[in-house]
């Protein structure tokens, strides 16, 4: 439509007068340049929303009950993509850091929302010890040590694959890292978070999977979660 108009002006370079006060009246070359932006900014929001969409069915695979062959990468990544707005700039703190070392891995017999449930408990903890350091800091301090979260994956001698998460936040106290997988302890302050999570994380792992799921941490330098899966009949 724009290069129709285009080619009006190209071969009827001298409209009457009604013609140039209703273009003058629209602002035309404004509407033309904002429309081009308008429809770009469309486009990116449509691919935007459809990657959301479908990392949300890869998140929650409604349709799988039983336990298939499964890309883990893609749950991991399907759960940051979630939680992309946790992740970013916030007035009190830069943008988290996340690395992934991927390693290669088969696909792995195993139930995929569930396991991206365990995924998704552990990053979100990881991101509310980091927010709970920097609340610490100033924020050049912050700045200088901004939070990260790494993700390591890759297949043991046992024939299982292990999933590492680490992150840089508070840490956990020696004396009570052995009873966070116990059912409603947690490590947050009253009513920000219900001691569920690690538990739910463990029972899955543990009970639906036969894997392992151990948590190492460190006051003051972070947590790191390593979780055991048989890769099963792939």
């Amino acid at each position: 439509m724009l290069d129709l108009v285009n080619l009006y002006e190209q071969e009827y370079p001298e409209p009457n007068a009604k013609i140039v006060d209703r273009i003058q009246e629209i602002d035309l070359d404004f509407m033309a340049e904002d429309l081009r932006k308008l429809v770009g900014s469309m486009q990116v929001g449509t691919e935007r929303i459809r990657q959301i969409v479908l990392s949300l069915r890869n998140f929650s695979r409604l349709d799988e009950s039983a336990m298939k062959p499964v890309d883990i990468h893609a749950g991991i990544d399907s759960t940051l993509l979630i939680l992309q707005h946790r992740l970013k700039s916030h007035d009190s703190r830069p943008a988290i850091e996340v690395i992934k070392e991927f390693g290669k891995l088969p696909l792995v017999e195993c139930y995929a929302s569930q396991l991206n449930q365990v995924f998704m408990n552990i990053i979100v903890n990881g991101i509310d010890a980091i927010e709970e350091r920097c609340h610490k800091l100033s924020v050049s301090e912050a700045e200088k040590n901004p939070g990260r979260i790494a993700i390591w994956t890759g297949v043991t001698p046992q024939n299982t694959v292990m999933v590492e998460i680490s992150d840089n936040g508070t840490g956990i106290p020696e004396e009570i890292v052995d009873r966070i997988f116990n059912p409603f302890f947690t490590t947050k302050a009253v009513g920000k978070g219900t001691g569920l999570g690690m538990s739910i994380a463990h029972s899955i792992v543990v009970e639906k999977h036969k894997g392992k799921i151990e948590c190492i941490s460190q006051m003051g330098r972070g947590t790191t979660f390593k979780i055991q899966i048989p890769i099963g009949k792939t």
